[in-house]
C-alpha cells in the first residue's frame, strides 16, 4: 500500500503487460491458486494495492467474459497455461481475435470492449494485472433492436455473456 500522502502510480500498458508476464513465467507466485472447475472460472486475487490488482484466472471449455470493458482501467493479460482468445469488438464485421498460447501476452486499454474465451482441450491459465486497481467493468448486450446496452458491475463480480433482450 501507498504511505499516507503519497499518491498511487497509474502503469501503464506496457507496465502491465510486463508485470502479468513477469508472474504468469513464475509458478510459484500462482500455482497453489490454481483450480480448474467445468461450471465457472475461477480467480486468485494475487496482488491488490493502490497501484495495481493483479488476478489469476482458471479458464475450462465453454468459459467466457463475454463483451465487457474494465472502466478506467488498462490492463496486462498473459497467459501461463493453455489458450485464451481475445476478441476485441467492431461494429463493422466480425471482431478481431487473437489466440493466446502460453508466454503470450495483450494490453487493453480503458476505452477498449473486449472478451476473452478459452481455446483448445486443455485447460488455461491467465494473469490479468489492471492499473489503477479494478473496481468496476461494463459488460455489453445487443438489444433485440441492435442497441448497443452497457451495464455496470463491481471489479469483482464475475462477467458473463449476456443474453439479447
Amino acid at each position: 500500500m501507498s504511505a499516507p500522502g503519497v499518491a498511487a502510480r497509474v502503469l501503464g500498458a506496457a507496465e502491465l503487460e510486463a508485470l502479468a508476464r513477469e508472474v504468469a513465467a513464475d509458478p510459484a507466485a500462482w500455482a497453489s491458486a490454481v483450480e480448474h472447475r467445468a461450471d465457472r472460472r475461477t480467480y486468485a486475487l494475487l496482488r491488490d494495492d493502490a497501484s495495481v490488482t493483479v488476478w489469476l484466472i482458471c479458464w475450462s471449455p465453454g468459459h467466457d467474459t463475454g463483451f465487457h470493458d474494465h472502466d478506467r482501467s488498462s490492463a496486462g493479460i498473459a497467459v501461463a497455461a493453455g489458450e485464451i482468445v481475445d476478441e476485441r469488438l467492431a461494429l463493422r464485421g466480425e471482431p478481431v481475435r487473437r489466440r493466446l498460447g502460453v508466454g503470450q501476452a495483450t494490453t487493453v486499454e480503458p476505452a477498449e470492449i473486449h472478451r476473452i474465451h478459452h481455446a483448445g482441450d486443455a485447460p488455461a491459465v491467465s494473469v490479468h494485472a489492471y492499473s489503477p486497481p479494478l473496481r468496476r467493468t461494463g459488460a455489453y448486450e445487443v438489444a433485440d433492436d441492435g442497441r448497443l446496452l452497457r451495464f455496470a458491475q463491481d471489479g469483482d463480480e464475475e462477467l458473463a455473456p449476456r443474453a439479447a433482450g
